[in-house]
């Protein structure tokens, strides 16, 4: 067979590297992709929002099946358009994909079905807004835009002061632009984080392994949001009797409310989740892969991901294998210096032949923000590499991680050193 992923970042990468295991895989081809994708497919340079020509590419080339892995392409319906071309693809359509694409969407879905989530109201008018927010006087208050906004769009307000500034960089200045119209005011909820990422064919639900991500630059979770700075799995504090739990209250559920609002859900569905003293509570959904999860749930796959992701596709999941390796996986992101503010671009990398490490056992680096510049590859992104190893326990898997990180090099490099320091402390070590 031969596949499209449409992308560019280490999630793609991820993807990729886990459908070449597929026997039926014969011929992978990226768009736009990257410097270091370009290593295990052929890249083509399409912008992943452009699904007019992504469609004709897809057409002109004769894909027999596609993998769109970004929010915005699926936002805009990008799996439609392929659908309607003759082309197979992994993902929700538009209507589907609206469960991340719009946070009121999300939101009132959740309320409605009862699924547990955080208490909120949504707004279109900065002076309401302001009104709820010092009428609950609760802090912190956690503000979202309602659109896609590349992960950036959700905001701590610690204060009334910081809640002021935040509704006015969304809505009045339009920061995150059209996806400020509106937001979301939400409680503050508490416990560990956990993301489940989980495989849907619009009725049936197989959640994968669970996995603990670390979006702050800094050590300590200190420092700005990021896209993430590094993932283990499993997530240690996600126990069997927590997954029985939201196996019944909010997966299954979830799948089946997106059925009865007649736009079912196929592809990969996200779930970030809150462990709270009342139980676990959807944070947010996303309607793809996350960013750098899928660098650490996918090398702990063993079926085959081709054959899942067709399932997903023709509503067979039911009747398809879905197994994890009993180990653990840690990936540490290696980003540009400055990240995620303004930073330099064109960096030489070294350390990496054909984009990969020499000799280093069970680890895989994933390109995020890579690009060739004749021979050399060099930084093109803020986060650049995923380092990502695996092992029988996760303090091998960190250990091997990070002894892999510590071989590559561009100038400016940054990498957090307390990857999985949390989960380590969950298992008591």
């Amino acid at each position: 067979m031969k596949i499209l992923v449409v992308g560019g970042g280490g999630r793609e990468h991820a993807i990729i590297r886990a459908l070449k295991k597929s026997p039926a895989c014969t011929e992978i081809w990226c768009a736009p992709g990257n410097g270091g994708i370009g290593c295990d497919a052929v890249c083509k340079d399409i912008k992943a929002t452009d699904v007019a020509a992504m469609v004709a590419f897809a057409k002109e080339e004769g894909f027999d099946y596609a993998v769109v892995a970004q929010d915005d392409p699926l936002a805009l319906g990008m799996v439609d358009a392929l659908a309607d071309a003759g082309i197979p693809a992994f993902g929700p359509n538009a209507a589907a994909a609206r469960i991340e694409a719009s946070k009121v969407f999300s939101k009132d879905l959740m309320k409605k079905y009862g699924i547990p989530t955080a208490k909120y109201e949504t707004f279109d008018d900065p002076r309401a807004a302001m009104a709820y927010i010092r009428a609950e006087g609760k802090y912190p208050v956690v503000v979202k835009a309602d659109g896609l906004a590349l992960g950036k769009g959700v905001l701590i307000c610690q204060s009334e002061s910081e809640a002021e500034a935040g509704i006015k960089e969304i809505m009045l200045d339009k920061k995150f632009g059209a996806s400020g119209n509106r937001v979301v005011v939400e409680e503050f909820l508490t416990g560990p984080e956990v993301s489940v990422l989980s495989f849907c064919d619009g009725k049936t639900v197989v959640p994968m392994v669970s996995s603990m991500d670390h979006k702050r630059a800094l050590d300590g979770d200190k420092g700005l949001n990021t896209g993430g700075m590094g993932t283990v799995a499993p997530n240690p504090y996600y126990t069997p009797e927590i997954a029985e739990t939201c196996m019944r209250t909010i997966f299954a559920p979830t799948v089946a409310a997106m059925q009865a609002e007649g736009c079912p859900f196929k592809g990969c569905l996200y779930f970030g989740l809150m462990l709270t003293p009342d139980g676990p509570k959807v944070i947010e959904y996303n309607c793809r892969f996350g960013d750098p999860e899928a660098q650490v749930v996918l090398p702990l796959l063993q079926s085959d991901l081709l054959t899942i992701m067709q399932a997903t596709t023709d509503g067979t999941l039911d009747k398809t294998e879905v197994k994890f390796a009993d180990g653990a996986a840690a990936c540490v992101i290696l980003a540009s210096g400055g990240y995620p503010l303004a930073y330099e671009k064109g960096k030489k990398i070294t350390g990496l032949t054909d984009g990969q490490l020499e000799g280093a056992e069970d680890v895989t680096v994933y390109h995020a923000g890579t690009a060739r510049k004749g021979e050399a590859l060099v930084t093109a992104g803020g986060r650049v590499l995923g380092v990502t190893a695996t092992a029988p326990t996760l303090p091998q898997a960190l250990e091997k991680a990070y002894a892999a990180a510590r071989r590559i090099g561009f100038e400016g490099a940054h990498m957090r050193t307390d990857i999985g320091k949390r989960a380590l402390a969950a298992l008591g070590q």
